[in-house]
């Protein structure tokens, strides 16, 4: 299950790695790009681990809310609703929701990410 991830981000051809989603994009596929997206912040479980692609498509591709925003604008709100975890429980009328933020918030080099920026700049 670890691998899901890695083969919607990452293969090789040859000497060349190439990411599979970023393909899809820059050919117009973008109803297979979102299912990726999906696919990816789709939460699953076995009975040793939980797999979240959150860390994975961030980590391959830091750029890939300025990409989304110059190429694939609509893939932002799939994207951004993917970081997002709703309970299935209400307790008293509400649920309890967890935000997965620390990409946007944060560089892989623990500085600020320009992923705010990006958002701004294309007004979202």
């Amino acid at each position: 299950r670890g691998k899901r991830a890695l083969e919607l981000l990452n293969i090789t051809v040859g000497t060349q790695s190439i990411s599979p989603f970023y393909w899809a994009i820059e050919s117009g596929s973008l109803v297979t790009a979102q299912a990726m997206i999906n696919d990816l912040l789709q939460i699953r479980a076995d009975r040793d681990n939980y797999y979240y692609g959150y860390d994975d498509i961030f980590t391959r591709h830091p750029d890939v809310i300025q990409r989304l925003c110059a190429d694939a604008a609509g893939l932002l709100w799939p994207l951004l609703d993917g970081l997002i975890w709703r309970s299935r429980l209400a307790v008293a009328g509400e649920r309890r929701v967890n935000y997965y933020v620390k990409h946007l918030m944060q560089d892989g080099e623990g500085k600020m990410n320009k992923a705010m920026q990006w958002l701004a700049d294309n007004k979202d």
